[in-house]
C-alpha cells in the first residue's frame, strides 16, 4: 500500500514538473509581448481616411460585421464611462449636424437615449481600416445578403 502511494505520488510530481517546464519556451506569434505596441511599418498604418466626415462608410464583409472606422483615431482621447469623442458626431443629438452614421439602437438604452454601460468602449468592436497589405495568405470572402 504505502509503495503504490509513494509511486502514485512521484508520478504526479514528475508530472507536474514536466507540464510546468513546456511553458518555459512559449513564444507569440506576433513575435513580441502581447502587451507590446503593434510593429507594424508606420508607411504601413495609413488609415484610409485621415479626417473625420470626408470619406464613405467602408463597406462591411459580413451582415453582423461592426462598422469599420473610416478615419484615424490615434488623435483621440482615451474612451472612458465619463468621456467619449465618439459621441461628439455619432450620437443622437449630433449625427445629423455632422453627416456622420447614427450610434445604433442596440447600443443605447431602452427609452434613455443613452449609451449602454456595456456599449460606450466603441473601439472594442468598431475598429479603424488601414490600407496594408495582408501579413499573412488570406482566402476569406465575405458575403453580404442582396438589400
Amino acid at each position: 500500500m504505502k509503495t503504490s502511494v509513494t509511486m502514485i505520488l512521484a508520478a504526479a510530481l514528475a508530472a507536474a514538473a514536466f507540464g510546468c517546464t513546456q511553458f518555459g519556451g512559449v513564444a507569440t506569434l506576433r513575435g513580441a509581448d502581447t502587451a507590446a505596441a503593434d510593429q507594424a511599418p508606420v508607411e504601413n498604418k495609413v488609415y484610409v481616411g485621415k479626417k473625420p466626415g470626408l470619406q464613405k462608410p467602408i463597406d462591411r464583409t459580413f451582415s453582423t460585421q461592426p462598422p469599420l472606422v473610416p478615419h484615424a483615431v490615434d488623435n483621440f482621447d482615451e474612451i472612458t464611462v465619463a468621456e467619449n469623442q465618439c459621441m461628439e458626431c455619432h450620437s443622437l443629438d449630433s449625427y445629423q449636424k455632422k453627416n456622420a452614421p447614427r450610434l445604433g439602437d442596440s447600443h443605447l438604452d431602452a427609452g434613455k437615449k443613452m449609451v449602454t454601460m456595456d456599449r460606450y468602449q466603441c473601439n472594442t468592436c468598431h475598429v479603424p481600416q488601414v490600407d496594408a497589405k495582408p501579413l499573412v495568405e488570406n482566402t476569406f470572402v465575405g458575403h453580404m445578403p442582396k438589400k
